[in-house]
């Protein structure tokens, strides 16, 4: 009969004990002098160098915050990669009208998005709690309220195009029916 290859401690329960990898792991500090935290974080030392900084997260953002990247280039060099960027970037650009580089789920529009800032309500509200809310803010600045003030009544006519935005999408939806 053939003996089996198989170690004892393929599987669970381990049938050996956990002292074989009890050595002391090696971790690289952050490159920021005088910081013991673990650098976790690479940065480039220069642009398309291959060498790297590696900060904490800290000091990372405070690397980041400073970086220019189009230090050392002349305006013509600068606007040219600024325009070469952005002819590359062109599909991500398109993405936008679909929905998927918005906030949300991606079932509301962008405008639907800025009206319900404008209203102080969260992305994934029900309409009842839209209607709610407009009338509360309207009640507030409405120009039978506060009349002649011209600071209230633009603020009435802001709230009043974001719910006229809100009830129209879900007039849609509602037209729409249930997706599948």
């Amino acid at each position: 009969m053939a003996r089996s290859k198989r170690s004892i401690d393929w599987g669970f329960p381990r049938w050996r004990g956990y002292e074989a990898g009890r050595e002391a792991q090696s971790m690289r500090l952050c490159d920021r002098a005088g910081c013991d935290e673990p650098g976790v974080c690479p940065a480039p030392k220069s642009p398309n160098s291959p060498e790297r900084w590696y900060f904490c997260q800290q000091h990372a953002g405070e690397y980041n915050r400073g970086w220019d990247y189009f230090a050392g280039l002349s305006a013509e060099e600068a606007a040219a990669r600024a325009s070469d960027e952005q002819r590359d970037n062109a599909g991500y650009r398109e993405s936008v009208h679909y929905g998927w580089a918005g906030s949300g789920d991606g079932s509301r529009s962008r405008d639907e998005m800025n009206a319900l800032d404008v209203l102080g309500l969260d992305p994934d509200v029900e309409f009842e709690a839209v209607k709610k809310a407009w009338r509360a803010k309207a009640k507030e600045v409405h120009p039978d309220v506060k009349p002649g003030d011209a600071q209230a009544a633009a603020e009435f006519h802001k709230l009043q195009l974001a719910y006229e935005v809100l009830r129209a999408a879900e007039d849609r939806r509602q037209w729409a029916g249930p997706q599948a």
